[in-house]
């Protein structure tokens, strides 16, 4: 295919400094899995929520007014993992393998911890739906808990580990 004028082949190798999701011209792809081999892969994500004393309390007593904050936030996280392609647009649509959303409760911190763990076989990694999990799952205690606390902060949304692929593993410090 002639690429035309507007868009001449780029000499530079590395054209996207190592972006994976951009093509040679620039243009946003999906990524093509198509020649990876099947391996386990495995992402775990954390992040957390703070909130005001009172607010965790609410939490922790499960006298919400909305019912079961963190058993909602669980669900909804691992809803969110099983639709991370439909919401992030370069994302694969996955057949993950398990789900698991778990919260720690951080009294001297007046937050709670949340940890999602997704698995796989498949062709490509999921950190995506690690990290969505745990955002939906923090934004979903947001809403359950916004009526008493409005100035509830989510933070540290991260990949704290990753492993399988031809990346190998990954372990946050």
């Amino acid at each position: 295919m002639n690429p035309g004028p507007l868009r001449a082949m780029n000499p530079d190798p590395h054209p996207n400094q190592g972006l994976t999701h951009f093509d040679a011209h620039g243009q946003a792809h999906m990524v093509d899995v198509g020649g990876k081999s099947t391996t386990h892969r495995i992402a775990v994500a954390e992040g957390r929520i703070v909130m005001q004393p009172a607010t965790l309390a609410i939490i922790q007593s499960g006298t919400a007014k909305k019912g079961d904050v963190l058993g909602i936030a669980r669900v909804a996280g691992i809803m969110a993992a099983k639709q991370t392609s439909n919401l992030i647009p370069l994302c694969h649509p996955l057949a993950l393998t398990r789900v698991a959303v778990d919260f720690e409760l951080l009294p001297a911190e007046h937050a709670v911890r949340c940890e999602a763990t997704v698995e796989l076989h498949g062709k490509t990694g999921v950190e995506m739906e690690a990290l969505t999990a745990v955002q939906i799952s923090l934004l979903t205690i947001y809403d359950m808990c916004k009526a008493v606390d409005k100035g509830m902060v989510m933070e540290g949304v991260r990949v704290l580990e990753k492993h399988g692929g031809k990346s190998g593993s990954f372990v946050a410090a």
